[in-house]
């Protein structure tokens, strides 16, 4: 019986000094909190930029319009769902008013060049995003074509046409980027310009904020190598102040910018 207790004994001592381990191993790798109490945020110095987006120069990185995406979602009044949809046609360009116009093809009409992203040094980062607001897409092609396009103020998707005129575009242009203090992330502040149902485009200052997905590579090792890496951008937005009126939706609207570029 003594015998057995002492064996007891030392299986114990032995389970709570592996568990002191444990802890000891956890926190020995944990990064220290700050003396303030916030959090410990760890950034690289990664210089992203387009150049002139030459194929096959890997200094130069391109967005990759493809495999990116430009989600919504809003409330559905009167329901606990959500009314979500995307837009089929979108970039990355300053469209300025000479090139606000329809262009004659199916692929980018304009280069999508204008963004720069510094990871440790926000004040260098800025983007200028446009969607083809007749493009959107909830899955249900008779609302896309139908409805949709009244209660937006737009008109309908002409075959082989890129339509970036003025009321068929939504557009942001960032005016600040800065460290958000508790992510690793940033705010972003930013002018969108949207005519939606009023006579005129109307430009709001509103708020989001932007995630790094950090560089990596397709392939490594292999000739056909190649780095990518991501950008996503999340706002909100108060439809009414562009004249909407549905009531099918709610005030707010929350767009989600998934952006990915590659070097290749």
């Amino acid at each position: 019986m003594k015998k057995n207790g002492q064996n007891l004994l030392a299986a114990l001592v032995l389970l709570f000094s592996s568990f002191g381990y444990i802890i000891s191993c956890t926190h020995e790798n944990m990064p220290p909190p700050a003396s303030n109490g916030t959090p410990v945020i760890e950034r690289g110095t990664d210089v992203l930029l387009p150049g002139s987006m030459t194929a096959g120069d890997t200094t130069q990185w391109k967005f990759d319009q493809a495999h990116s995406s430009v989600l919504w979602s809003t409330n559905y009044v009167g329901a606990a769902g959500l009314l979500t949809g995307r837009f089929n046609d979108f970039g990355m360009h300053d469209v300025t008013d000479d090139k606000s116009k329809k262009y004659s093809t199916t692929g980018q009409p304009l280069l999508d060049s204008s963004w720069a992203f510094y990871e440790n040094e926000p004040a260098k980062c800025y983007f200028n995003g446009y969607v083809q607001v007749n493009t959107t897409n909830t899955g249900e092609p008779g609302r896309d074509t139908g409805c949709a396009i009244s209660s937006l103020g737009t008109v309908k998707v002409v075959a082989g046409v890129q339509n970036l005129e003025i009321n068929n575009l939504a557009k942001i242009k960032t005016t600040n980027v800065t460290f958000d203090t508790q992510t690793s992330g940033y705010i972003v502040t930013m002018d969108m310009t949207w005519q939606g149902l009023l006579a005129q485009p109307l430009t709001k200052t509103i708020t989001g904020t932007l995630s790094y997905i950090r560089k990596n590579y397709v392939n490594p090792g292999t000739p056909s190598a190649y780095g990518v890496f991501g950008l996503q951008l999340t706002f909100q937005f108060n439809c009414r102040d562009f004249g909407i009126t549905s009531t099918n939706i709610s005030d707010n609207i929350t767009i989600q910018c998934n952006m990915n570029f590659n070097n290749k």
